[in-house]
């Protein structure tokens, strides 16, 4: 299953078509960390975290694993866990991904940057619930957490996601 997001903010699945959000950045073919944009490209989806806590176990055909409140992602492009899932304290930039505001309560991970990892070249790409106003990401693509909910069922490990510019 693929799904397509255009720069418009619209994402594209089947014959249904969803609001979403991109980076404050806009989307982008040469992404770099910190940018703030949306990586144009195609991407496979690696797989789906969610907090057990605050939801039932989401249906879906992606690998699953429930988000703990020592998980991280590694944002500093010096160190060798770039752009990789990290145990918090950690000793470099990482992004917690256990939030309090909701927008980490699911979170598909997107193949951006990581066969290979190269350094600066973004990192922490996903797919997550977006905020109430739909405001601009730091380079996600967000949906509504019922319309990721609806789509989660139709993804698995071969699925794609298709970010045009």
């Amino acid at each position: 299953m693929r799904i397509q997001v255009t720069a418009d903010g619209w994402l594209h699945h089947g014959k249904r078509r969803y609001r979403c959000a991109l980076g404050r950045g806009g989307v982008r073919i040469d992404k770099r960390e910190g940018d703030g944009a949306t990586p144009a490209g195609l991407y496979p989806l690696r797989r789906l975290l969610y907090r057990a806590d605050r939801l039932a176990k989401p249906e879906s055909n992606l690998p699953l694993a429930k988000i703990q409140s020592t998980d991280g992602w590694c944002d500093d492009p010096s160190d060798a866990a770039y752009n990789r899932a990290v145990r918090l304290p950690y000793g470099a930039g990482a992004e917690a991904m256990w939030r309090t505001d909701g927008l980490y309560d699911l979170v598909v991970i997107m193949g951006h940057n990581d066969d290979p990892v190269v350094p600066g070249r973004g990192s922490a790409i996903f797919i997550h619930v977006a905020s109430r106003d739909y405001g601009p990401t730091e380079g996600c693509v967000a949906l509504a957490r019922r319309d990721l909910l609806a789509i989660l069922p139709h993804l698995a490990s071969d699925s794609e996601i298709r970010i045009d510019p």
